[in-house]
């Protein structure tokens, strides 16, 4: 650098001193004043700070643009925030430089390389610094002293117990935990994302338990309640479904989600009138899915095709109608159930009726209130009750039907068709009661009397017919035991007793041919029966006898063929 040069930077800096006072010590609110993260580089910042050096010792930009414009020349801003006086002669980058008596210091540059005059030469300084700083600093910062001014250290946080949310379970301990708490994971939409995904896996328990904590973190939301609604439903818990959907529809009555949902549960429990209705409120918000008013018109047709048919008496058609309308959606309808349940009993299908009675006990229960009386001829839920009633009645489970022919009664009072049944089924279950007291007394005759009253009332009760031909065949009156007995077989075809009844009469009567068949029918259903194996040998040993056949050497055990 010429002489020239030297002179002016002297006079610069000078000029600057001048402004600011003249140089002082570093104190410990300008050292800190521009701390930022311990290991960031410094923070531009407008706020003025200086620091005391022999040379090139930064100035705040305020007063390093005065001094520029003392000198007359142009100014320009370093990347440090410095304004700093044109040259023509290109930046040094900084080094170690000695200072009179400091120590050696480092500036913080990259790489270094000495200006002119690296110990003093020339006008007795040496070049300031005016590259950005590049690199990350030191924990603190370079006082111009040449001590390292730490940064403060942050106040410790005192350890507290976790809430049990986030990655810490209740009572855990979370060190530093008396700041602010993240949010925790389990957000509304978080919650409800993990329930759809196991919904779609057709996991419903899972899905209801994430749905359940999304609803408690919103309860007033339609859409949290429609969701579990699905859920529920997927698990056939319907009726509590059908009350979420309910509840939906009153938080927001625009929904048509919430409406559509609303009429599919409807149909599926028979509530033509109600899924009706709801399908025409979604159809007035935005239009109703066509797909599910054709199902509404196919069960409201087979539902009343059926009802017809069971006025008539026509039990065939009943069945038919039945099980198309439950086909069609109405799968969880008690009132399809019961139909279907009645036209199975008196077309003589006793089994098939109690297995449809057994899956309409394990619905869950709700209102049939919007059924007609007036196509049934009572109300439905006490038509469900009267079915019940008759299918434990064939089945000779007496106390049952009675008490459900009670309940019937209670809900539809002033119906006399339900009247009439219900006392049709007490003078059953007493005319049978009286009749096993008579028989225990060895009372034959007069218990097949108590018997026939209670056939008087329930022609089609294959109980009471076997019961009677248990008195006939302790009388010695076989042909009218066998009598009875097919009279019970006709009504229930898998009537075990009464075709142990009838195979003893037969033999009996010593109708070979018949006792045999009915014998092997019994060692069929029941093959470890030993009595049943040795009345089958003994039969078939006398029908071969009949038949002239040599049966000397035949001992029981052994094949015999018929």
């Amino acid at each position: 650098m010429s002489w020239t040069e030297e002179a002016e930077r002297v006079r610069l800096r000078a000029a600057a001193m001048a402004l600011d006072g003249g140089d002082k010590p570093d104190s410990k609110k300008d050292v800190f004043a521009d701390l930022g993260s311990p290991v960031s580089p410094l923070r531009m910042r407008a706020t003025p700070s200086s620091s005391s050096s022999s040379a090139g010792s930064a100035k705040s930009p305020a007063l390093c643009n005065a001094a520029a414009v003392a000198a007359g020349g142009g100014a320009r801003r370093s990347h440090s925030g410095e304004l700093a006086a044109e040259s023509s002669n290109p930046p040094r980058r900084p080094g170690h430089r000695r200072s009179g008596s400091v120590p050696l210091i480092f500036s913080g540059g990259g790489s270094s390389s000495s200006g002119a005059g690296g110990s003093g030469g020339g006008g007795g300084g040496s070049s300031t610094a005016s590259s950005p700083l590049t690199n990350a600093l030191p924990t603190g910062n370079i006082c111009s002293s040449g001590r390292v001014a730490a940064a403060p250290r942050p106040r410790p946080r005192p350890d507290v117990l976790g809430s049990g949310t986030g990655h810490y379970g209740h009572g855990s301990i979370m060190r530093g935990g008396g700041g602010a708490m993240p949010a925790p994971p389990d957000s509304l939409q978080e919650v409800t994302r993990a329930g759809n995904e196991w919904y779609k896996k057709g996991r419903y328990g899972e899905a209801l338990r994430h749905y359940d904590r999304a609803l408690a973190l919103c309860p007033d939301s339609a859409a949290c309640r429609g969701n579990r609604a699905a859920a529920l439903a997927g698990l056939g818990r319907l009726a509590e479904a059908l009350r979420e959907c309910e509840e939906a529809v009153r938080l927001d009555p625009a929904s048509v989600r919430a409406h559509g949902r609303l009429a599919s549960l409807c149909l599926r429990f028979g509530m033509v009138e109600k899924a009706r209705r709801q399908l025409t409120l979604a159809g007035n918000v935005n239009g109703a899915d066509p797909a599910e008013w054709q199902k509404l018109h196919e069960v409201e047709s087979h539902l009343g095709k059926c009802m017809d048919a069971r006025k008539t008496g026509d039990w065939k058609s009943a069945l038919r109608e039945a099980d198309a309308a439950i086909a069609n959606g109405a799968d969880s309808s008690q009132l399809l159930l019961a139909l279907r349940s009645e036209a199975l009993l008196r077309l003589k299908k006793l089994e098939e009726a109690d297995s449809t009675m057994t899956s309409l006990l394990k619905l869950d229960s709700t209102s049939l209130s919007s059924v007609s009386t007036k196509q049934l001829g009572m109300l439905a839920d006490s038509y469900v009750h009267v079915v019940q009633a008759q299918v434990n009645m064939a089945f000779g489970r007496f106390d049952v039907a009675v008490a459900m022919s009670e309940k019937a009664r209670l809900i539809d009072p002033g119906n006399a068709e339900v009247g009439m049944i219900v006392n049709s089924m007490k003078l059953v279950a007493r005319a049978r009661a009286q009749g096993n007291d008579l028989f225990k007394a060895g009372k034959f005759a007069e218990a097949s009397i108590a018997y026939s009253e209670g056939l008087k009332y329930e022609p089609s009760n294959s109980v009471l017919y076997c019961n009677r031909a248990a008195c006939w065949s302790n009388l010695g009156r076989w042909a009218k035991s066998a009598e009875d007995c097919n009279e019970a077989l006709k009504i229930r075809p898998n009537y075990t007793k009464a075709l142990l009844r009838r195979a003893a009469s037969y033999e009996k009567l010593e109708r070979w041919a018949d006792c045999v068949r009915d014998y092997e029918v019994l060692r069929k259903a029941l093959p470890s029966d030993a009595v049943v194996a040795e009345s089958l040998f003994h039969a078939q040993v006398a029908l071969k006898t009949t038949c002239g056949e040599d049966v000397s050497n035949m001992k029981f055990g052994g094949e015999v063929e018929s």
